[in-house]
């Protein structure tokens, strides 16, 4: 699961089995929502115990409202996982 802050200040949430290579796909364009809102940062990942869960914890977590989304940011844990945050974009 990641996170990643758009130039227009919205937030994309995915789930990958690739981080590195989805970023690299992002930032070149790759993906519909965030092409028109390029560059992006990654601001936060975890690591659910399998791609289901991912995949599961990525829909609650698109309905979620902006502050609930920023406050389950700002936590140490996401649904359960460790949280790394990456303020300066690089992984942690």
């Amino acid at each position: 699961m990641y996170v990643l802050a758009c130039r227009d200040g919205s937030l994309y949430t995915g789930a990958t089995l690739d981080l590195p290579r989805r970023l690299t796909a992002h930032r070149r364009g790759g993906a519909k929502y965030t092409r028109g809102r390029l560059p992006v940062t990654l601001v936060a990942c975890w690591h659910p115990a399998t791609f289901a869960a991912a995949k599961s914890q990525e829909a609650r977590f698109k309905r979620l409202r902006r502050a609930e989304k920023l406050a389950l940011l700002g936590a140490g844990e996401a649904y359960g996982c460790c949280l790394h945050r990456c303020p300066d974009g690089n992984l942690s």
